[in-house]
């Protein structure tokens, strides 16, 4: 049985995934969790793991430099402000200081995502290369 592959994505695709599924997060925590930071952050990592695993071979660094962005775009929902854009803006830098821990671990999840993938490949094709008969010159 042959098996179907997984999305692929380039790494503007991965940066747009892993947004649009971060801002999703965000609004569904604030609707029916009142806007709790740790719901978001545990949230982050399956995002972190599925950018990682659907982004292109070709394009190894793109997920753990897009999954950051991700991690801050979805907390415009999600992070306390009052009224106003300062306030907004204390609200959202606040949640990514106290959330940093979540941030640096989810980036490094798509980084050994992707290293691990990288690894496999590499030995797939060192494989491919032995099993090929010599030629002779």
């Amino acid at each position: 049985m042959r098996r179907t592959p997984g999305p692929r994505l380039t790494g503007l695709g991965g940066g747009l995934f892993s947004g649009a599924a971060m801002l999703l997060v965000g609004w569904v925590d604030q609707v029916l969790f009142g806007s709790s930071l740790a719901v978001y952050s545990v949230l982050f990592l399956p995002v972190c793991l599925l950018t990682g695993l659907w982004v292109r071979r070709a394009e190894p660094l793109s997920a753990p430099v897009v999954v950051p962005i991700a991690f801050a775009v979805g907390l415009l929902p999600v992070a306390d402000g009052g009224d106003g854009f300062g306030s907004r803006l204390m609200g959202l830098v606040t949640a990514l200081a106290t959330e940093v821990g979540w941030l640096y671990g989810g980036t490094l999840l798509a980084a050994l995502v992707m290293l691990v993938r990288r690894i496999g490949a590499a030995g797939r094709a060192r494989r491919r290369a032995g099993s090929r008969p010599a030629t002779r010159r």
